[in-house]
C-alpha cells in the first residue's frame, strides 16, 4: 500500500534499476533521463549509495554498481541450490541441447533467473542472471506456479504432464521447455529450463530436450 512505501527509498531503487547488462556504467545525465529525477536529487541519492558500497564512481565520472550488491546477492543465493551444484548441470544441458539453459526460482509473483549458461550459437536466447520475469508467461514460470503452493486450476495440465512448453508465449521468437526440481520431501526447489529460437523447437527436438531436462533435474536432488 502507498503508506507502506518510503519515497526516498523508491527513488534510490529506481537509480539502481537504471543499470542493465548493456550499460554497466552511467553518467549523471543518463540517470536523470532514465529515472525522470532531477540531477540534484540523483546526486544526493548516489552519494548515499556510494557510501553504502552500492555504487562506485570512476575517474571518468561514470557510476557503476558497487561490491556490496554482490555480497547481498550471494546471501540471496544461499537460500537455494548452490552454484557449484547447478552450474555444471546447466553446462551439460547447454552442451546437449545447444540452447540456453537456466535455473529459475519463485519470488512472490515473479520468477528470477538465478543461474544461466547461454547458448554458444550466434542466434540464441540471451538471458541475464538475476532477470525478473512474470510467472504467468513462459515455461519456467508456469512450472513454478504449478508445483508451488496453492497452484491455480489452470496449472492442472502442467502438474499432470510434469513439464511445460512455451512456443512464442512471452516473446514471439522464443521457445522454452521447463521441468520442476523437487527434493525427496516433495518441496519445489526451482525450475530447470532450456530456451532458444522457436524455429529450432520442433516436436522431435522438444522430446529430446525434455529427456535431458528430466535426467538433469533428477541429478540435482539425487
Amino acid at each position: 500500500m502507498p503508506q507502506d512505501r518510503v519515497e526516498a527509498v523508491d527513488r534510490a531503487l529506481s537509480v539502481l534499476s537504471a543499470f542493465n547488462e548493456d550499460d554497466l556504467s552511467l553518467s549523471l545525465a543518463e540517470f536523470s533521463r532514465r529515472t525522470g529525477l532531477y540531477k540534484s536529487t540523483i546526486l544526493r541519492l548516489l552519494g548515499s549509495l556510494k557510501a553504502a558500497g552500492f555504487v562506485t564512481l570512476g575517474p571518468d565520472g561514470l557510476y557503476s554498481l558497487g561490491p556490496d550488491l554482490w555480497r547481498l546477492g550471494s546471501y540471496y543465493r544461499r537460500r537455494y541450490l548452490p552454484s557449484e551444484v547447478v552450474m555444471p548441470v546447466l553446462e551439460r544441458l547447454r552442451n546437449l541441447t545447444k540452447e540456453t539453459a537456466s535455473f529459475y526460482v519463485r519470488d512472490g509473483e515473479n520468477r528470477i533467473c538465478l543461474y544461466r549458461v547461454n547458448s554458444e550459437r550466434p542466434m540464441r536466447h540471451h538471458l541475464v542472471q538475476g532477470a525478473r520475469l512474470p510467472l504467468e508467461k513462459g515455461a519456467a514460470g508456469r512450472v513454478l506456479l504449478a508445483f508451488g503452493p496453492e497452484p491455480p486450476i489452470s496449472s492442472q495440465e502442467v502438474r499432470y504432464l510434469g513439464h511445460a512448453i512455451s512456443l512464442g508465449e512471452r516473446e514471439s521468437e522464443i521457445a522454452a521447455i521447463s521441468v520442476p526440481v523437487v527434493d525427496d520431501d516433495g518441496q519445489l526447489l526451482g525450475a530447470l529450463a532450456v530456451s532458444g529460437l522457436v524455429t529450432r523447437f520442433s516436436e522431435v527436438a522438444c522430446e529430446t530436450h525434455l529427456d535431458h531436462l528430466r535426467q538433469e533435474a533428477r541429478s540435482l536432488t539425487g
